[in-house]
């Protein structure tokens, strides 16, 4: 399963219009010259620092369905997520707690970002926060830095513990079974010529006898 990014958003500091860019730097904060990015690192202030959600993402297929059920479309950014993801379906299930690797950068969606109704406020757009409800993004931490561009691939590089545990554990279970069945093959070919043997011995004996 893979993506691409389709629009990359930032804001300066908390209330600032949203700012389109064609592409951004992703460092340790989050994304450099937004809000959610500590000021040490390029960010405009670092107010959201302790939020755990240094980097934002939402799906291009969310807004979709946004525009198509109420009219409202935040494709300008308004949205105030930073890095739309089109490819994983509204609520990008299978990338939480997988590390997901984003043009150069790497980050690790670690829980939903609701909708609020701030972020409604500054859309100037009544709905929108119950419209987002269950599909309004993900935060992420920066598991590597780098740079994110418009058009970019976006693909899961290593799926969260869960599911790897449970495909690890499916791909044990294939290979006890197939051991299995190879098994029994070679205990039912060894019987197969074991009476085949057996037949031949008593064939002779019987010839013998005449």
């Amino acid at each position: 399963m893979s993506g691409t990014v389709t629009s990359l958003v930032t804001a300066p500091e908390a209330g600032a219009d949203p700012v389109k860019r064609e592409q951004v730097e992703v460092v340790a904060a989050g994304v450099a010259g937004d809000r959610y990015c500590t000021s040490d690192a390029g960010g405009g202030g670092g107010h959201f620092a302790l939020d755990a959600c240094a980097v934002t993402l939402v799906a291009a297929e969310a807004l979709d369905v946004v525009r198509e059920e109420t009219g409202i479309d935040v494709s300008d950014g308004r949205h105030r997520r930073n890095i739309v993801v089109r490819g994983f379906g509204e609520g990008m299930d299978d990338l939480l707690e997988a590390t997901v690797a984003i043009g150069d950068a790497r980050v690790r969606p670690t829980r939903r970002r609701p909708p609020c109704a701030h972020v409604e406020q500054l859309a100037g757009a009544d709905g929108l926060a119950s419209a987002l409800s269950g599909r309004g993004g993900l935060c992420c931490t920066v598991i590597e830095p780098g740079r994110v561009a418009v058009g970019d691939g976006v693909r899961i590089v290593e799926p969260d513990p869960e599911t790897a545990g449970a495909a690890i554990a499916e791909r044990l279970r294939r290979k006890a079974e197939s051991s299995r069945e190879a098994e029994s093959s070679r205990e039912a070919e060894s019987s197969k010529k074991t009476e085949s043997s057996r037949k031949t011995e008593t064939s002779r004996k019987t010839e013998s006898h005449d």
